[in-house]
């Protein structure tokens, strides 16, 4: 089933590489905030400023990490880290699970068995190569991750993804059948239908919810798209400069959960513009969720 360039693998940060962090982190200054509509509280830094100077446990997260199977190998020549966990029936489907920034493959981290999991990071991670070349796309990812499932013996398999990660989903499900024979997406970036008479109050609840993250959430996401080096070398720099919840401000607070009957995210997902894509065969609206599903709401996920 495996190919003779995967190896298994440990993860194991160097104890170096944590003190380091450990004095960057020392060194940050917490800057008082002006309230959430300009970025997160300054008891919220300070809090978590405190939690990972004085009390976070990296070695017993490692170890955790730790306790189910890693591998690496390289596949259209980038090295990728990924899980692999082989279901104990022989005909399970084999099943490609896809994380996105700022969550990583361990947002996966129940070891279900009625599939096939293969679980890889994402070129550019921690664990794995940076891209080899500059101009690196989500058709280069589709590529290199459907040569992880061939490397792997799976000449056939699905997939499973959503948010950003859905642009890599649908490449897999367009260029590489019929070895992906589907695909489950949790939530689709889609634009609104284009009549607008015929939404519901539901999709118009939503329409005011897009047009205020486009407006005053976006920035973060056109500067990394087009200058990434612009804040990439400040947040290399500073550990306090990357938690991801001034970004979720906006997808948790004061929402009524009547108004918003599918995952709660930033775009709308709509059956009627998947059906233009590609052949629909199942569509599902839940009443909870959110932006990393399988972190918030494992069981509806599944």
């Amino acid at each position: 089933m495996t190919s003779p360039e995967i190896r298994e693998f440990t993860v194991n940060i160097p104890r170096e590489e944590r003190e380091r962090l450990k004095r960057m982190l020392r060194d940050t200054e917490i800057m008082r905030g002006a309230g959430t509509p300009y970025g997160p509280e300054y008891k919220w830094a300070d809090d978590l400023y405190k939690k990972r100077t004085d009390d976070f446990d990296w070695y017993f997260v490692q170890d955790k990490i730790n306790e189910l199977p890693h591998d690496m190998g390289e596949f259209e020549g980038v090295k990728i880290h990924f899980r692999h966990s082989r279901s104990k029936t022989a005909n399970a489907i084999p099943l490609l699970l896809i994380h996105w920034w700022p969550a990583v493959f361990y947002e996966f981290s129940r070891n279900e068995q009625a599939f096939h999991v293969v679980v890889p990071s994402v070129p550019g991670l921690r664990l794995v190569d940076w891209p080899p070349k500059a101009g690196w796309t989500l058709q280069d990812t589709a590529k290199v991750f459907d040569s992880v499932m061939k490397k792997l013996g799976y000449n056939e398999y699905m997939v499973q993804c959503g948010g950003r990660r859905y642009f890599v989903g649908r490449e897999l499900g367009m260029r590489y059948r019929p070895s992906c024979k589907l695909i489950h997406f949790n939530f689709i970036p889609s634009e609104m239908p284009d009549n607008a008479k015929s939404w519901t109050e539901r999709e118009h609840a939503i329409a005011e919810r897009m047009e205020d993250w486009y407006e005053n959430h976006l920035g973060y996401a056109v500067c990394m798209r087009t200058r990434p080096h612009t804040i990439g070398i400040g947040l290399h720099g500073n550990p306090m400069g990357i938690p991801i919840m001034p970004s979720m401000l906006c997808f948790s607070e004061n929402l009524p959960i009547e108004e918003f009957a599918e995952f709660t995210t930033d775009f709308c997902s709509n059956s009627l513009k998947m059906e233009k894509t590609g052949k629909v065969v199942y569509y599902k609206e839940h009443d909870n969720g959110g932006h990393f599903a399988a972190l918030e709401c494992p069981g509806e996920l599944v």
